[in-house]
């Protein structure tokens, strides 16, 4: 009875943590593409994080985030995301989100010569 109780109890919390990781990571259809978007920069800040690492690349005319592929992918195609750093020139090939005109979604990156596929 004491095990089907705490079973009870703890299927709304995993529940909801499940939910809200969900919605939490973002569907690659609220991206344009349509149209590839090239963007060459400086990186300001990298975010090594999980679901995605992300870039903050500035380029002559905005600040843009640009979401990577998880740091493990990235790793095991040979761009480790701890390669690149603040100052670092980058160029990221993807699409334009369709909801947050400074966001994109990258398909490859090239830095210190070396071009990324990422997907």
């Amino acid at each position: 009875m004491l095990k089907r109780r705490a079973v009870l109890i703890a299927l709304p919390v995993v529940a909801s943590a499940v939910a809200g990781a969900a919605l939490a990571h973002h569907g690659w259809g609220s991206y344009d593409a349509t149209k590839t978007l090239t963007l060459d920069g400086i990186v300001d800040r990298v975010i090594p994080d999980n679901p995605h690492a992300e870039l903050m690349l500035r380029t002559s005319d905005k600040t843009w985030q640009v979401i990577l592929s998880p740091p493990s992918r990235m790793a095991n195609r040979g761009k480790p995301i701890g390669e690149i750093k603040a100052g670092d020139k980058v160029v990221a090939e993807g699409y334009a989100s369709k909801n947050h005109p400074n966001e994109m979604r990258a398909e490859r990156i090239t830095h210190n010569g070396k071009t990324v596929e990422l997907r």
